[in-house]
């Protein structure tokens, strides 16, 4: 048999099997030779012989059983840590056996005390041993073995691990998926489970789970168990690495039940949440295209829109997009008897993945505004409430960031005239003025700000809504509105000058003079607006009558002092006012480009 398959990639260093199997064996061959040929210690000896003889059969017992053809695979971690730990004993003891041999100064030093230790460590193998025997017993009389061996007396999880993961490998489909229930409720309990799990080589037979296409049971329990092992980004690399996200898209992209497509989304929500890697390997995997699929069913009812979303897709699949050759879309007969609870669950983790896959990632949000799936957002965005619209809202705005620092995307994602752009910007407008909800109002009003450079000056609709907004009792939500206009107003912004007389305009300057009493950071993005609207519109009556010169020359020193680029901006702002006083007009620095 491949003892090979049950290497991991973590223990390359490691001696080859074989040579672990064989190497105690020897040991034992080599201890009965040096006591056929001792003439001390009779009795001890011949009690010892006989534990090396019991121990001798047990190791040659389980080579034969794993060189047997019925073993299907292979798992080596316990077998290494306890055929090492055999071998330790038997050198050990070939040691005592030496020294009895040699009539000499030794046999002085021999005690009993150094044969009852012997005799410990012998009968603790003999127990390890038979504790492996039961565990590879692949007649299954045992079912799954939950006993202690003597090397993990003082960590049963480990003993509970090790059986568990034996049995990924051992047993039939039933007791497979029972197990993954088991090591999924350890990894719940704490991360040094979790720990355990990983390094004791879980993750590639909880991945095979995920192909048993035939058994949703066995998908949903290897899916959840990866999902609560995968919750920092060295073990979401780790199931990456193992060639997870393969894998893990293949069977999202299966004809699967949607409990299967539930369970596979959180998973890749996880490992993209917390490893770049990973994020980037679902991108290339193209597993965005079913995500957005998944997310746009029944959102457009007897609308040509979801012909739209499903035609791209369908372009993308003849242009070799299709990951592998399977199906994503679902029966709509099994979509129409699936509970509304169940399809909103699934809506809900598939916008929750589409979040994580977007942050940060310029690939995967050029890939969703490629798919379409903009309308898909906003169109969620506009009819749904909870945690879904805070999903969608929330990867819009990762579209909106990622197209803030890229010139294409946001030429070619958020152009003036694209019905999916003014759909968004609609809804966000919306939500900004109607949502009395903070947690989806200030990603709305972030979004805008993220968005202000693909405004043209005449759409002076989006800075009305944020001026409005710096009045708000949540101070978080002012101080939000305060940055977002600082995107409009700032010198990066071709339109700066502009967009500062509109700030002004929609009566701003009072409300930010207000932001000036509230916490550091607030008043930090509020002198920030202020500086630029002094900068590009220093000659309005309305910096006059609100005393913004007096404001800024009595601006807090702690903060100004804490922040050298703000110390910069207010002395500017400040000499600008008082060259506008002075009845003299500053010189304009031209804006960067847009």
């Amino acid at each position: 048999m491949d003892f090979a398959a049950g290497e991991d990639h973590h223990h390359h260093h490691q001696p080859p099997i074989e040579h672990t199997l064989t190497s105690p064996i020897l040991l034992s061959e080599r201890i009965r030779q040096a006591i056929n040929d001792s003439n001390s210690f009779k009795l001890e000896l011949s009690d010892v012989g006989k534990l090396v003889d019991r121990l001798s059969q047990m190791l040659r017992s389980f080579v034969r059983s794993t060189n047997s053809t019925t073993t299907p695979s292979f798992y080596d971690r316990p077998v290494r840590r306890i055929f090492t730990d055999v071998s330790k004993t038997l050198t050990r003891t070939l040691t005592l056996v030496r020294k009895c041999r040699r009539r000499t100064v030794f046999l002085r030093i021999v005690g009993a005390a150094d044969f009852r230790k012997i005799f410990n460590l012998l009968e603790a193998s003999i127990g390890d041993m038979k504790w492996l025997l039961s565990v590879f017993d692949t007649g299954g009389e045992y079912g799954v073995v939950l006993s202690l061996p003597p090397i993990a007396s003082n960590d049963p999880i480990l003993a509970w691990v090790w059986s568990y993961i034996a049995s990924l490998y051992l047993h039939p489909l039933n007791v497979k998926i029972e197990v993954a229930n088991e090591l999924c409720s350890l990894a719940r309990d704490n991360d040094r489970n979790k720990k355990i799990i990983v390094e004791e080589g879980g993750i590639p037979p909880l991945l095979k789970l995920l192909k048993e296409a035939s058994s949703p049971e066995s998908q949903i329990a290897g899916a959840i168990t990866l999902f609560n092992l995968g919750n920092n980004q060295e073990r979401a690399r780790l199931i990456a690495d193992e060639l997870g996200v393969s894998i893990i898209v293949q069977a999202f992209g299966r004809e699967s039940p949607i409990s299967v497509r539930i369970a596979i989304a959180k998973l890749i929500c996880r490992m993209s949440e917390f490893d770049p890697v990973s994020r980037e390997g679902f991108g290339r995997e193209n597993v965005i295209r079913p995500l957005v699929m998944l997310l746009s069913f029944e959102t457009f009812v007897d609308d040509d829109r979801l012909e739209s979303v499903r035609s791209v897709l369908d372009r993308r699949k003849t242009r070799g997009y299709e990951a592998g050759s399977s199906s994503w879309s679902m029966n709509r007969r099994e979509r129409e008897s699936e509970p509304p609870e169940l399809k909103l669950e699934l809506k809900t983790s598939c916008a929750r993945a589409l979040w994580m896959l977007a942050r940060g990632n310029l690939a995967n949000c050029r890939m969703l505004t490629d798919t379409k799936g903009l309308l898909c957002l906003a169109k969620i965005i506009e009819t749904e409430t909870g945690e879904l619209l805070i999903n969608c809202l929330m990867t819009v705005m990762e579209i909106a960031s990622a197209a803030e620092s890229n010139a294409d995307l946001r030429r070619s994602t958020f152009k003036t005239n694209s019905p999916a752009a003014r759909a968004i910007v609609d809804q966000f407008l919306r939500l900004i003025q109607e949502s009395e909800n903070s947690v989806i109002k200030i990603p709305a009003i972030r979004a805008i700000g993220l968005l202000a450079r693909t405004f043209p000056a005449r759409e002076t609709r989006v800075i009305g809504p944020l001026v409005k907004q710096l009045n708000h009792p949540n101070p978080d939500v002012g101080t939000e509105s305060a940055i977002a206009l600082g995107k409009f107003v700032s010198p990066d912004n071709f339109l700066c000058t502009q967009h500062s007389k509109t700030v002004i305009e929609f009566e701003g300057v009072v409300p930010l003079m207000r932001l000036l009493r509230g916490s550091e950071r607030t008043q930090y993005h509020a002198l920030v607006v202020l500086c630029y609207l002094a900068l590009h519109a220093g000659n309005s009556e309305a910096l006059v009558q609100a005393r913004v010169l007096t404001a800024l020359e009595g601006a807090d020193r702690a903060i100004v002092g804490q922040h050298s680029e703000l110390k910069e901006l207010v002395v500017k702002a400040i000499y600008h006012l008082n060259m506008y006083h002075a009845g003299v007009v500053p010189p304009q620095r031209p804006p960067y480009s847009n």
